[in-house]
């Protein structure tokens, strides 16, 4: 072995190839490297899967809650229309007499003249048989096991009774009766409880004369 000389025998890497090229190359390479990677979308649209199912959970919920006290809000309103109906119809005895004489208020003999007749009826007792409310505190209230569905309170009926002998018949007030009542609905949404929805719900029927 004397005399030869030995040198190591190198292959060389990407590394050394990448400085063996020009600098336009080199940027150029870097570029695709870096496109490569911006384009590997493996897993990004598992966030965006789970942002959106969460939005439309959400979204659900409170389509669901809207519906839920709409029609809450309904059937208070028609059981209330169902009750001032009635009251109209309880005052039909004494309407009865002032149609005789040609007009359709709540009038009533009384020797030679007609003296005001007017029956408000019991409301809260319909409501309570039509929708199984429970009267505690002066509130009459709908429960759903053992939480509370729904409140109602501060019933007001008022009776604006047709005149007795109008100068124009045909153009005079008629018989009607209002009634307002205040319904209050607990809001849950999201497992939490928020502030109630109050309203407060109104009904009209009057009685007019067919014949």
């Amino acid at each position: 072995m004397n005399g030869v000389t030995l040198y190591p025998i190198r292959a060389p890497g990407c590394c050394e190839k990448e400085r063996a090229l020009p600098a336009t190359q080199k940027s150029g390479f870097a570029r695709k490297r870096l496109l490569k990677i911006i384009q590997d979308r493996h897993g990004t649209a598992f966030p965006l899967v789970i942002a959106v199912t969460l939005a439309l959970v959400i979204i659900l919920c409170g389509v669901t809650e809207y519906m839920r006290l709409n029609i809450i809000a309904s059937g208070v309103r028609e059981a209330i229309e169902d009750g001032i109906v009635t009251t109209v119809n309880d005052n039909y005895a004494n309407v009865y007499h002032g149609v005789r004489e040609g007009y359709s208020g709540g009038y009533r003999p009384d020797a030679d003249d007609f003296e005001e007749a007017l029956d408000y009826g019991d409301i809260y007792r319909h409501l309570d048989d039509t929708l199984g409310t429970k009267s505690s505190g002066g509130r009459h209230i709908k429960y759903a096991g053992d939480a509370v569905e729904y409140t109602l309170s501060g019933l007001s009926v008022s009776i604006r009774n047709a005149p007795l002998a109008p100068s124009d018949p045909e153009n005079a007030r008629k018989f009607t009766a209002d009634a307002v009542i205040r319904l209050e609905v607990p809001v849950r949404f999201g497992g939490r409880l928020l502030p109630p929805m109050v309203i407060n719900l109104k009904a009209q029927a009057g009685y007019t004369e067919v014949f």
